[in-house]
């Protein structure tokens, strides 16, 4: 016997799908206006007649997170931002290239612990900071990266100089973001502020197209036709032209906070002893230089120093071991890599010995266990900040006493070393100068407050063994990348940030080459620095390697160019030293020092032969 089934009540569906379609209906109409910006527009105002721009809102955050410099390379997207940082009293440094004004806000970030800040124009003009950004990142170096775009309506439709700028930086950067309304300006930057020096520190981007920096009068002018179309679908295009126009500007000018947003640093916790390498993180805020070098002498461990913490222990003090490192690593029960990473300067961790007990602290955690699968194993590995690590460490640790004999072993290898250089300065060579020579009679001039930038191959790599920093913060490099062309910039950022140095930059000639043109930039702003170039006269760290594996030179061979006469082109001063007056090269170097002191920038010409640290020799 069938079961009867319940007939459903008579009219019961269409009513229920009408209420389903109304309701889906009434859903993406609403989703349709928040899209639109109408709900919005309804709470917040737009002031039409306000001749305010984005580029305040830029530079307002800028002042309240303390920056003093822009560096940039004009360009009709970024004008705003660059008038407006000027009548706030932030200093806008122009250079001849974009990646030295990346270069410079990078030493900006180093030296002073807070962040770097450069602005460029849209498509070429960010792409030419490609280099710079990679360099900052790799360095672990906390730059902002203002960068212009094309109108917001007009991307991806083919405008002048409009790619995909965020792909492109993407990869590079920590925090990227391209601001699409004029409000959204002061909290993207704070964030993007905050970003760059918490964890790791590192580079950030914030894309800043036309219509967000210029005043609204301006961009209405641009957007929307003077003469109203006719027609159904005019009308609409002009109320959808409006209609974004409103969305860009309404709320601009609405208060809010423009100051610094807390950092997320992380925490180490103590741990111990008796060799200890340190490298750039060591010198991040939050911890002062005077305190870490107190805690490394209070803790009494002999240590290497490399990146930014060079010089942290000023000049010749006895636990600064400068020489024979692999052979010390080889020797030491314990070692502490404090901000080190075992990349190719550690060779990947083979230089490590597998008996000793290996304790590395890192705020980044891929470096921090980079190659520990293969080479080595920590016995203790701390994500944290490298600074703050040190101090709890010198708490535990107390009252410890370490082998005497240790450091003065290291020291005795130090100097034995130190007189093989002595030796190689003696060498006679058939052309030109003895590079070693040169080098120790600069370390002989050097002033107490000299800071260091090094931009070179062969000539810089001499230099690192035999001249010292004499400070904290005294010696800038490029970092892990190894980049040619970082000199200018970071001189130039280096003066600013420290007025009362004199800013000793050791180029080689092939790097030089990047940097000569900023000297136009160093003349034009007054900033006086000296640059010592080691002119042999051809890329030789590359040349050595491939005459002795490919038997040929080609490509690698320069001219002793005549660089002190471009110098002196370029409205800065120029000396030369060369074997005819090689018994001056003291009396010329402090002539160069005069003219600094005297608001000159400077560059001294130095024709000198080739060197190679392996086997010894110097020839031509």
């Amino acid at each position: 016997m069938e079961t009867p089934v319940a007939a459903a009540p008579a009219g019961g569906f269409f009513p229920s799908f009408l209420l389903l379609a109304f309701g889906t209906l009434v859903a993406a109409v609403l989703g349709t206006a928040h899209r639109l910006g109408l709900f919005y527009q309804l709470m917040h105002k737009v002031d039409r007649t306000s001749i305010r721009h984005g580029g305040e809102s830029v530079a307002a955050v800028l002042k309240a997170h303390g920056v003093r410099f822009v560096f940039t390379l004009v360009g009709g997207h970024i004008s705003p931002l660059l008038v407006a940082c000027e009548k706030l009293g932030i200093r806008v440094i122009d250079t001849r290239h974009e990646v030295t004004a990346v270069f410079a806000a990078d030493a900006v970030a180093r030296l002073t612990g807070t962040v770097g800040v450069a602005a460029v124009t849209a498509g070429p003009g960010l792409t030419n900071t490609v280099t710079a950004v990679k360099n900052a990142q790799v360095a672990q170096s906390p730059v902002l990266l203002l960068g212009g775009a094309a109108s917001t309506l007009l991307q991806k439709r083919g405008a002048l100089q409009a790619i995909d700028q965020m792909s492109l930086f993407r990869p590079l950067c920590k925090f990227c973001a391209s601001v699409r309304r004029v409000r959204d300006i002061v909290p993207t930057l704070r964030a993007a502020m905050a970003a760059a020096q918490s964890g790791t520190p590192g580079p950030v981007f914030v894309e800043l197209p036309l219509d967000v920096l210029y005043p609204y009068f301006m961009v209405e002018k641009e957007m929307v036709p003077a003469t109203p179309p006719k027609g159904l679908m005019g009308r609409v295009v002009l109320w959808y032209l409006q209609n974004c126009l409103n969305n860009l500007f309404v709320g601009a000018w609405e208060p809010r906070p423009e100051g610094p947003l807390p950092l997320d640093i992380p925490q180490a916790s103590p741990q111990q002893r008796p060799l200890l390498v340190l490298g750039s993180q060591a010198l991040l805020p939050p911890t002062p230089a005077n305190k870490l070098r107190a805690a490394v002498e209070t803790l009494g461990v002999p240590c290497f120093l490399g990146g930014m913490s060079r010089g942290l222990l000023g000049r010749n003090h006895p636990l600064h071991i400068r020489q024979n490192r692999s052979a010390a690593l080889k020797k030491a029960d314990v070692v502490v890599l404090a901000g080190a990473v075992c990349d190719f300067r550690l060779s990947y961790g083979r230089v490590l010995n597998r008996k000793s007990k290996i304790i590395i602290v890192n705020r980044n955690r891929d470096d921090m266990l980079l190659n520990s699968d293969i080479f080595w194993k920590p016995q203790e590995a701390v994500q944290g900040d490298v600074g703050s690590f040190m101090l709890k460490l010198v708490e535990g640790l107390q009252g410890q006493v370490w082998a005497s004999d240790w450091v003065e072993e290291l020291r005795k290898a130090d100097q034995q070393k130190e007189q093989t250089y002595r030796d190689k300065a003696a060498m006679p060579v058939s052309r030109h100068l003895n590079p070693v020579q040169v080098l120790q009679q600069v370390e002989e001039t050097l002033p107490d407050n000299a800071l260091l930038v090094v931009d070179g191959g062969d000539f810089v790599a001499t230099a690192a063994y035999l001249v010292q920093p004499r400070g904290p913060l005294r010696w800038l490099d490029p970092g892990a990348f190894g980049t040619l062309g970082v000199g200018a910039g970071f001189a130039l950022g280096a003066k600013l940030c420290q007025p009362d140095a004199e800013v000793w930059c050791l180029f080689g000639d092939g790097a030089f080459g990047y940097s000569l043109i900023e000297f136009d930039t160093f003349v034009r702003h007054k900033i006086p620095v000296m640059a010592l170039v080691g002119n042999d006269a051809g890329w030789t760290q590359i040349s050595r390697e491939q005459v002795s594996r490919l038997g040929s030179d080609v490509a690698c061979s320069l001219a002793y160019t005549d660089y002190h006469k471009a110098a002196i082109g370029l409205g800065a001063q120029g000396l030369i030293l060369s074997r005819d007056n090689e018994d001056q090269v003291v009396k010329v170097l402090r002539e160069g020092q005069q003219l600094c002191r005297e608001g000159h920038a400077v560059v001294v010409n130095i024709l000198i032969g080739r060197t190679d640290f392996r086997d010894g020799s110097i020839s031509v």
